[in-house]
């Protein structure tokens, strides 16, 4: 192997890597202009102006996933898609209620991804739900007050992992979704609804222990009501 061939090989890793760094700046743009620190949208503002959104779905489109990006890099790429992705369905359907008032939001197909296009559902339980990290569920938004909140800045893929950390750990000690208490917790429907990527109620418990940092003593578990009601400012 040449010395010229060494350093084009390595130009190229390094212009790749940034490429898939920054195609999620503009999606960064449009969180901090359209979504406060407590994740509530301004859908109002945001549906007189979808070009950024709309450049950034295309970016989506146009730079799928490689086999030789990390997992970072993919994963980044499916949260981020997702609730771009989300939102745009919002805004499609604007002024509604909640997310359950469009018909079909969960199955009509949003993005083509390797020979196949993909619907939120399937965007979320076969691709993201297959990664095997249950922190993925708080940092996908529905667009519902009971859900995770959305960040008001970008998945990026050297910086997934605090996020993933800090989001998980936000969500777990907020009290409106989550009350933690060593003989009873109240937990979102969340955990219900995706027992099974847990692994078991044992991985559950230390899962919430982990991050609530609150020793529990075998609980009675009960869960809150879900609203989805949008997540509006």
């Amino acid at each position: 192997m040449t010395i010229r061939f060494i350093i084009l090989l390595a130009i190229s890793s390094l212009i790749s890597t940034f490429q898939k760094r920054s195609i999620h700046e503009r999606w960064n743009i449009e969180l901090n202009k359209y979504v406060d620190q407590k994740g509530r949208v301004n859908y109002i503002e945001w549906n007189k102006n979808e070009e950024g959104l709309n450049a950034y779905i295309f970016i989506l489109k146009k730079n799928h996933p490689q086999k030789f990006w990390t997992k970072n890099q993919i994963k980044t790429y499916w949260i981020n898609a997702y609730n771009a992705l989300t939102v745009k369905a919002i805004l499609n359907n604007y002024p509604i209620n909640s997310i359950r008032d469009i018909k079909n939001i969960w199955s009509d197909k949003v993005i083509n991804y390797s020979f196949k296009s993909y619907s939120l559902d399937e965007i979320e339980h076969e691709i993201l739900r297959k990664m095997d990290d249950p922190r993925i569920h708080f940092a996908i938004n529905c667009a519902s007050i009971s859900c995770p909140k959305l960040l008001n800045s970008a998945y990026l893929p050297n910086k997934i992992e605090k996020q993933l950390e800090d989001s998980t750990r936000l969500f777990l000690l907020d009290s409106t979704k989550n009350v933690i208490l060593k003989k009873e917790i109240k937990l979102s429907k969340i955990f219900l609804w995706f027992k099974k990527d847990f692994i078991n109620n044992e991985q559950l418990m230390s899962f919430i222990e982990k991050y609530s940092l609150i020793q529990l003593d075998d609980p009675k578990v009960k869960y809150f009501p879900y609203d989805w009601n949008l997540n509006v400012q």
